[in-house]
């Protein structure tokens, strides 16, 4: 590339960066932000006003997802809930087919009673094979005697009395072995047993909390492996606002000071939350939840919070996603903006959790 066009590209990059900063300083100054609406436009919003002591960011209403998985694999026989459906802490939400499971169990508590069997042969056959060794021991001293005393002893006769102790020693040896290999097998045949009981439990899946149905990932009839999600559960008792803060704000931010949240959506009202998490490391902000001039700073997560008592009482109107603005009281003794005093909507009837067929 020629000198004359490095130059000349210099002097471009060098303008579009100083316009840039003209730009940023005068919205700055006006109170204006640059934002991106839909369809990649730019657009101008104006900031609201707030007094010393107080900050605030934009973000979405966010709640913690919980997926329900399957332990062990199989075909799924049904799911009983819908994408929307309220569920309770241990409701039955999807089964399994545990038809070779069942069959593995009958194995297990068919190989009991055969172990039981060969323990009580081994038992029986115990105290009479313990008799032979003592009477063969007495047969073969008394022989070793009489040699020893010069009398005529056979050297056969020595043998085939050493011969026969040792074989109902090993008799012995053996008959204990076999009482100990069927209690062996006994337990292992209730340990399998009990370990196809719990993988047969385990087939029916329960929402481990109350919630809400986010996703349902799997239909009836599909083969899941091992750890193959069926739904991802939303839990309405831990909802919350992420927003990010630049470091000035993040320092003076207390944890579970008072905050406010005011939605999109319903900007008439205004939520009370407090400050639950700041992050210990400051990050890039994502480009949804900010302008991008603030973007272009490190500034610090923050997660405001709304009460679950609260959310208990509007757990019907509560709706992940919804956009808003959450403002945070830095000073403990600055008062609240009237604009940002409590105000919560009517609260709804509480509606019923869905029923749904009982477990096989």
């Amino acid at each position: 590339m020629p000198m004359k066009t490095r130059l000349r590209l210099l002097g471009a990059i060098l303008l579009f960066a100083l316009l840039a900063i003209a730009v940023a300083v005068w919205l700055w100054r006006t109170g204006l932000d640059l934002i991106v609406l839909p369809q990649g436009v730019l657009g101008l919003v104006t900031k609201q006003d707030l007094p010393a002591g107080f900050a605030q960011g934009n973000g979405r209403l966010e709640a913690t997802e919980v997926d329900v998985a399957t332990k062990i694999p199989g075909r799924l026989l049904e799911v009983r809930v819908r994408e929307g459906d309220r569920v309770a802490a241990g409701q039955v939400v999807a089964v399994l087919d545990t038809a070779s499971l069942e069959a593995q169990r009958r194995r297990a508590e068919a190989e009991q009673p055969r172990a039981g069997q060969q323990r009580e042969q081994g038992l029986r056959a115990g105290p009479r094979r313990a008799r032979d060794p003592t009477y063969a021991r007495r047969e073969l001293a008394r022989l070793e005697r009489l040699a020893s005393s010069g009398k005529f002893v056979a050297e056969d006769q020595l043998d085939q009395a050493r011969t026969k102790a040792r074989t109902a020693e090993a008799a012995l040896r053996a008959a204990r072995i076999q009482v100990v290999a069927a209690e062996a097998a006994i337990a292992a045949a209730q340990a399998s047993s009990e370990r196809v009981a719990v993988d047969i439990a385990d087939s029916t899946l329960r929402a481990p909390r109350d919630g809400r149905v986010l996703y349902r990932l799997a239909e009836a009839g599909e083969v899941l492996g091992s750890g193959g999600k069926v739904l991802t559960l939303l839990d309405l008792t831990d909802v919350y606002l992420v927003i990010f803060l630049p470091a000035p704000a993040a320092g003076r931010v207390p944890l579970g000071g008072e905050a406010r949240i005011v939605l999109d959506a319903a900007p008439e009202y205004v939520i009370p939350a407090s400050v639950s998490f700041v992050a210990p490391r400051a990050q890039f902000t994502p480009k949804q939840v900010e302008t991008q001039s603030v973007r272009e700073q490190l500034a610090f997560r923050v997660k405001v919070q709304i009460a679950p008592e609260l959310l208990a009482r509007y757990e019907s109107l509560v709706k992940t996603g919804l956009p808003g603005v959450a403002h945070v009281r830095l000073d403990p003794d600055a008062p609240w903006p009237a604009t940002l005093t409590s105000r919560l909507p009517p609260e709804p009837v509480p509606d019923r959790v869905p029923t749904h067929p009982r477990e096989p």
